[in-house]
């Protein structure tokens, strides 16, 4: 079953009864929704008028649901996630943590070069010249000791959004949406992460002391071009240049969105379990590939 994502831009009170998701809005009405804590992956508190008790946080932490907050400027900004989600958790996070430097370097390889793969994708969908992308592609090495990574993406953005395009934390178009959009995807990332027994902060590349969550930035990689690709269709149908609620809506659709990989199509909260159960299999000596999507 596909889980779903719930946003809340309103004033609200969240609890739980009979494992049911208890909505009491602050209006007039105090209108009152139910949703079963099961079918839940994601909640996005967006309102500083929001209150949600403790009864109901250990329900969804229970259930492996990615709690979110929002800042003053609604962009997400926290999140809260089960230290216990799966039954091996100490010696899968042992084995995470005890796994190799060539190990990670040939993992990080395999993620990016899946991560161009799917940016060359993307620009021949949309019409655009992919050969440099795929040239680098087949030049990516362990570790990614000649930053290809970096170079596609100079390539890749200046193809989408022309060669004065930088990406930052403003909140104008294009990098509001996919600031917006990547803040999901990671959310849905970590949480596969935690659920498969791993800890998000110990990556495989990314190492920044101030970031928590290294590894879900790791394995989102080749995941944001799926991203990338609402976003361009957003602003094509967009005269405005400040991220809007409708915009916002489509981009909660992500978790959602079908994708293929192992050759199968399926959603993209599904697609992220395989992968951080691929990753695992990697650190466990299973499997030297981790099963990513590929963008069509």
């Amino acid at each position: 079953m596909v889980k779903r994502t719930l946003h809340f831009s309103n004033p609200a009170h969240l609890s739980v009864k009979n494992r049911q998701l208890i909505v009491e809005l602050k209006n007039e009405e105090r209108l009152t929704h139910t949703v079963p804590i099961e079918d839940i992956g994601v909640v996005i508190l967006e309102h500083p008028q929001i209150t949600i008790t403790s009864v109901l946080m250990e329900e969804l932490l229970a259930e492996k649901v990615a709690l979110i907050s929002c800042n003053s400027q609604y962009m997400p900004s926290g999140m809260f996630l089960p230290f216990d989600a799966n039954t091996e958790q100490t010696a899968r996070m042992r084995t995470q943590v005890e796994s190799s430097l060539p190990l990670k370097k040939q993992l990080w390889q395999q993620t990016v070069r899946q991560k161009i793969q799917n940016q060359a994708n993307l620009l021949r969908k949309a019409g655009l010249n992919d050969e440099r992308l795929l040239n680098l592609r087949e030049k990516v090495l362990s570790g990614d000791t000649t930053n290809c990574e970096g170079q596609a993406a100079s390539y890749y953005w200046g193809q989408l959004y022309g060669s004065h395009f930088m990406r930052s934390r403003e909140r104008t178009s294009p990098n509001a949406q996919l600031n917006y959009g990547y803040a999901i995807l990671r959310s849905v990332v970590a949480r596969a992460l935690a659920a498969s027994g791993m800890h998000p902060s110990f990556g495989i590349f990314h190492r920044n002391k101030y970031n928590a969550f290294c590894l879900a930035d790791d394995i989102m990689e080749p995941y944001r071009p799926f991203v990338d690709w609402i976003v361009l269709n957003l602003l094509q149908q967009s005269e405005t240049a400040e991220l809007t609620r409708d915009q916002k809506i489509e981009l909660l659709k992500l978790p959602q969105m079908d994708m293929l990989i192992n050759d199968i199509k399926r959603p993209l909260f599904h697609a992220v379990s395989i992968t951080t159960a691929g990753l695992y299999k990697c650190y466990d000596g299973e499997s030297r590939k981790i099963p990513y999507p590929e963008f069509e």
